[in-house]
């Protein structure tokens, strides 16, 4: 996640923080699919595993990968395993973009601040909905950290390599349902970004230069730091949501309906409060999502004690919760990928 952060506008957003209405009468649990004898979801929800994430983010966030500075070569090896990933999978790319790798140039960063970066690329996989192609849920992630200091890697195992491999291991649950005959109704993009680090830069170019019309997209579920607790809620199984209820009164409602049926994990909405300081609804690459009007919602665990310090290693996650956490985003998309109308947008 980004840690230095100028805010964006001005503006104050105000937030409800109060009970979410009715599922009913949001369009929540009338015509859910994530029903507990829903079989097809929930064989895809059980290739969701805490050995699995934990061996893709042994591999992401180790010394090899440099601390995945943005187009250094060490974040370019990282993005050169997501892809083989997914090739591995049959999860193929967009069409339109022609590969896995969607550049973002050097000039664009440097036009918004990031001084002499060099040229990066966002990293996207794609499963084309059976009924709906047209409509995109994203799930994204930023695969960069801050790289090297003084010889010291800061590998940024939670920051966002755990966000990074829930993202893979979604894909790898979807197309499980896929192969089986059961794929998801709306078309499904793995989004990981480059340059969250140094700006969100990543997500912006991707929204300046959507390969799928935003005015499709039905929804943004990003994914930033989920391996670990902060030390207000150490040792609970919880979860930060930001950002859910602020363009659609829907999202909140489905993902606490999604949230029930599986894990029931503690949902802590603390940062949707527009006063908080450390306004972290305007600090991850949900934001460009948000300000072109499409509904998100930001997963989140805390800001911890190795935050952005080469101490923010692999053996300090919680590989268990980091499931969990996964398995919920993973349930949330299903319903909005399947459910028969696209969430509204009713919220300004």
């Amino acid at each position: 996640m980004r840690k230095l952060f100028i805010p964006l506008f001005s503006l104050a957003v105000v937030v409800s923080c109060g009970t979410a209405k009715n599922a009913a009468d949001a369009g929540g649990t009338q015509s859910s699919s994530v029903a507990k004898g829903d079989k097809a979801f929930l064989a895809a929800y059980k290739e969701i595993k805490a050995e699995d994430l934990k061996k893709n983010l042994y591999v992401i966030a180790s010394d090899e990968m440099e601390g995945r500075d943005t187009g250094s070569p060490g974040q370019k090896r990282a993005g050169e395993y997501m892809v083989n990933y997914y090739k591995g999978l049959g999860i193929s790319y967009p069409k339109a973009l022609g590969s896995y790798y969607q550049k973002v140039p050097s000039d664009f960063m440097k036009k918004r601040g990031g001084g002499n970066l060099p040229d990066s690329e966002n990293i996207l996989a794609f499963i084309e909905g059976s009924e709906k192609p047209e409509e995109i849920v994203v799930i994204s992630g930023h695969y960069d950290h801050v790289g090297t200091r003084n010889g010291v890697v800061y590998n940024g195992a939670d920051d966002d390599g755990s966000g990074t491999v829930a993202v893979m291991e979604i894909a790898k649950a979807f197309q499980a349902a896929k192969k089986a005959g059961n794929g998801p109704k709306r078309s499904i993009l793995f989004l990981h970004v480059t340059g969250e680090e140094h700006g969100l830069f990543g997500s912006e170019f991707y929204t300046d230069n959507p390969v799928f019309p935003l005015a499709n997209t039905v929804v943004d579920l990003n994914i930033d730091m989920i391996g670990r607790d902060d030390p207000e809620n150490r040792g609970k199984q919880y979860v930060y949501v930001i950002g859910s209820e602020m363009l659609s009164s829907q999202l909140k409602v489905i993902n606490e309906t999604a949230n029930k049926k599986t894990n029931n994990l503690e949902l802590n909405y603390k940062y949707d409060d527009p006063n908080d300081t450390e306004r972290l609804y305007y600090r991850s690459d949900h934001y460009n999502f948000a300000k072109n009007n499409v509904p998100v919602a930001f997963f989140f665990d805390g800001i911890h004690e190795d935050y952005h310090k080469p101490t923010d290693d692999v053996e300090k996650i919680d590989y268990n919760l980091l499931a969990k956490r996964t398995q919920l985003v993973f349930t949330t998309a299903w319903e909005i990928a399947n459910r028969p109308e696209r969430i509204v947008v009713d919220k300004k």
